[in-house]
């Protein structure tokens, strides 16, 4: 940290570097069953590599024998005894573990939610040396206003879900961030929230639309803020539910309000209390790829302690929070969506695009209207009442009217 926050402690910069990769990691190309052989500007994929996915009619990642697989290593987890089973300052509760894995393992149909994801509108465009898999909601009139939607960590595309059928007169491009569920695998390393804002750039040109407005946050947040800087000419407006972390770092505070430095101290103190993560993801990936990718009550402990305490707390139910882990359990990209934690990524100091800011209580670390200022043309300054990190999942009729707040202030969009 700067000024008066370096001090707090040395762990916070780290912590907060480590956000600042906070982007995603690439998925690059293969065919459209997921399983072909192709070789990309930023890595190559094989035939049958793991974390290959199929996007297609009504299919989306395994099998059963994947399901097969899956229910045996349920069935076969070994509980590990902690002196704090129910403390949830400590991590995610024992108890409600224990209670999703023995839903996972008995009581949950993947199968039921494979066949709703691959029938939403996916298409495939080559961008950028290799492929972007992307959900494609036409308009019944293709000159109306174009929304591109980016999801964050740790979930992805069924972010949106609920805010599609609400945005129905737009055409909607929610493309699947590599390295995520449903990208094509990612294999080699050079994959920085810098480079997925060309690759969707490129693919959106692809698809014929010149002028936008994009729609995001956390990682998603963060391409955002890339896409609008380096193509001000196509990005129409900005939607944004958080100023791009590493921002904290540079940030001077003699040039900021009060309000604004006193937010960088908050920043600080959460970075100490909850950013282990960020910290893990970004300097060991390797390691914490092995534990949670070969260990779906791993990777489960890990993913839904942060959708949990990121989020209102009747923000999902039991099965979504089994659908939205499940989902990088059949795809195999925990791992991969590590890549932009360890990638670095330079912002510009500010962008001029009109943006709608979006705050929502339960998010893990609300701006004051005084801080998006000092980096991003602020508009509008919008409280909600209700809603967290998962804005659009929990609260999809605010994020909605938000994302059409910022269309307006874009003008003419479209193709």
């Amino acid at each position: 940290m700067t000024g008066g926050t370096r001090g707090d402690e040395a762990m916070d910069e780290k912590a907060l570097g480590a956000e600042t990769t906070s982007g995603e990691a690439m998925s690059d190309g293969a065919t459209d069953d997921g399983a072909g052989v192709a070789e990309t500007e930023g890595g190559k994929t094989e035939s049958g590599k793991t974390g290959s996915c199929k996007v297609e009619g009504d299919k989306v990642g395994s099998g059963e024998e994947s399901a097969r697989d899956l229910r045996e290593r349920l069935r076969r987890t070994r509980r590990v005894a902690t002196p704090w089973k129910d403390d949830g300052a400590r991590g995610i509760r024992g108890t409600h573990l224990d209670e999703l894995l023995e839903l996972w393992a008995d009581g949950y149909d993947w199968a039921v939610h494979e066949r709703r994801i691959g029938a939403l509108p996916w298409e495939t465009v080559p961008a950028g040396g290799t492929e972007l898999r992307v959900i494609h909601q036409r308009s019944a009139d293709p000159g109306a206003p174009v929304v591109v939607l980016l999801h964050g960590w740790p979930d992805s595309v069924l972010r949106f879900e609920r805010v599609l059928p609400l945005l129905a007169d737009l055409n909607v491009v929610v493309p699947a961030l590599p390295g995520f569920p449903f990208a094509a695998p990612l294999t080699e390393p050079g994959m920085s929230a810098d480079r997925i804002a060309g690759i969707v750039a490129e693919a959106l040109a692809a698809l014929g639309y010149a002028r936008y407005t994009v729609s995001g946050g956390d990682v998603g947040g963060t391409v955002a803020e890339l896409l609008a800087a380096r193509h001000p000419d196509r990005v129409a407006a900005l939607h944004l539910t958080n100023v791009a972390p590493q921002r904290a770092l540079t940030a001077d505070p003699a040039r900021l309000a009060p309000d604004a430095v006193a937010y960088l101290g908050r920043a600080a103190r959460w970075f100490r209390a909850e950013g282990g993560y960020i910290a893990e993801q970004s300097t060991r990936p390797n390691t914490l790829a092995v534990a949670l990718g070969d260990s779906p009550a791993g990777l489960a402990a890990w993913i839904v302690e942060k959708l949990k305490s990121w989020s209102d707390e009747a923000a999902f139910t039991p099965d979504e929070l089994l659908t939205w882990v499940s989902a990088y359990w059949v795809t195999g990209t925990i791992g991969t969506s590590f890549a932009t934690y360890a990638e670095p990524v330079t912002l510009p100091h500010r962008i001029d695009t009109p943006t709608v800011f979006s705050v929502f209580p339960r998010d893990t670390k609300p701006e004051p209207r005084s801080y998006a200022e000092a980096f991003l043309n602020v508009r509008d300054y919008v409280v909600h009442g209700a809603g967290g990190h998962f804005a659009a999942w929990e609260q999809p009729g605010a994020y909605a009217d938000d994302v059409r707040r910022a269309v307006k202030f874009g003008g003419p969009q479209g193709t």
